[in-house]
C-alpha cells in the first residue's frame, strides 16, 4: 500500500492562494519584453525596453498633465439614458451598469480642470475600458460643456481620444454628437481659444471624423492606430493589401493627418508649448 494516499480528488487550493508573487507585478509588452510595474509606472506607462505606450485612461492622464495631480473634475454624474430602450445581448440600461461598476466610471469621458505648468488648463479624456470607449450622448455634452466652459472662463482645451466609435445603442443620438461638437469647436476658435487634440491606440469611427481631428494642432503618441474604419473592414472593402504601419500615427504623419507624434514623457511640456505658441504669449520654461 503506498505511503501517501489522496483522500480528495484535485487540488483545492485557490489559485490565488497559491501565487507568491502579487498579482499585476509585471507588465507583458505586445513584443515580449517582460517589465516591472512599478517601473513601468514611473516611465509613464511606456516600456522602457521598447518604447511601447500602454494603453492608460483619464486618471493616469489627468495625474501626468495636472501639476500635482491636482484638478476639478467637472460634470461628473452625468450618466447616458435609453430612449430608444435598446437590447442586444442585454438591456442598455444593464449594459451601463455593468461597465460602470467594472470601472468605477460614469461614462466612456470624463472632463478634468487644473494649472498645467502653473496655468490652467481643460483637459477631456476618453476611457476605452467603458464600453470600448464608445461616443453616445454623454460623451458629446461633457465635450460640449467643456467647451462652454473654457469660453466662459477664456481658458484652452485638450481633448484625448481613445474610441471604438460611435455607441451603437444610442443609434442616431450617437451620430448626433458628430455635429454637436464639431459645432462647439467652431465656437471655441470664433473665441481665439486654443484646442489641442491628441489621438491615442485607438482613435477610430465618429471620434476620428469629429473632434479628434479638429485640433488647432493634432498630435498622437506613437504606434496609436488612428482610422475611422478599422484596417481589416478597410481591406474587406477595397479588396487590397493595405501599406505597412497603415493607420498607425507614424503612416498618419508622413501624410499629412497629423501635425506632431509626441512622447508621453514629454506630453506636459509639448502640450504647454503649443498653447504659449498658438496664444503668442511667453514660452514656460
Amino acid at each position: 500500500m503506498a505511503w501517501f494516499k489522496r483522500t480528495k480528488k484535485g487540488i483545492q487550493t485557490a489559485t490565488e492562494d497559491k501565487k507568491d508573487v502579487p498579482k499585476g507585478l509585471w507588465y507583458k509588452s505586445p513584443t515580449g519584453k517582460i517589465v516591472d510595474a512599478e517601473q513601468l509606472e514611473k516611465n509613464f506607462y511606456v516600456s522602457p525596453e521598447d518604447g511601447y505606450h500602454v494603453r492608460i485612461g483619464s486618471k493616469e492622464y489627468f495625474e501626468i498633465l495636472f501639476d500635482d495631480a491636482k484638478y476639478k473634475e467637472l460634470d461628473k454624474n452625468l450618466t447616458a439614458k435609453d430612449p430608444l430602450k435598446f437590447e442586444d445581448t442585454k438591456k442598455y440600461p444593464d449594459r451601463l451598469k455593468d461597465a460602470q461598476e467594472k470601472t468605477g466610471l460614469k461614462d466612456a469621458i470624463r472632463t478634468g480642470v487644473g494649472k498645467s505648468k502653473g496655468k490652467d488648463l481643460v483637459v477631456v479624456c476618453m476611457d476605452f475600458r467603458f464600453v470600448g470607449g464608445s461616443m453616445g450622448s454623454v460623451v458629446g455634452e461633457k465635450i460640449a460643456r467643456a467647451a462652454d466652459y473654457c469660453i466662459e472662463h477664456k481658458l484652452p482645451l485638450m481633448i484625448i481620444s481613445k474610441s471604438g466609435g460611435a455607441r451603437m445603442q444610442e443609434a442616431v443620438y450617437s451620430l448626433m454628437q458628430m455635429a454637436k461638437t464639431s459645432v462647439k469647436l467652431a465656437q471655441l476658435a470664433d473665441a481665439k481659444l486654443p484646442y489641442i487634440s491628441l489621438c491615442t491606440d485607438p482613435t477610430t469611427g465618429g471620434t476620428t471624423a469629429s473632434f479628434a481631428m479638429l485640433g488647432d494642432i493634432n498630435i498622437s503618441e506613437p504606434g496609436a492606430l488612428i482610422g475611422f474604419a478599422g484596417p481589416r473592414v478597410v481591406k474587406d472593402t477595397t479588396g487590397k493589401d493595405l501599406p505597412e504601419g497603415f493607420q498607425r500615427s507614424e503612416f498618419l504623419l508622413e501624410h499629412g493627418f497629423l501635425d506632431f507624434i509626441t512622447q508621453r514623457k514629454e506630453l506636459k511640456n509639448k502640450i504647454n508649448l503649443y498653447i504659449d505658441l498658438i496664444l503668442n504669449q511667453p514660452i514656460r520654461a
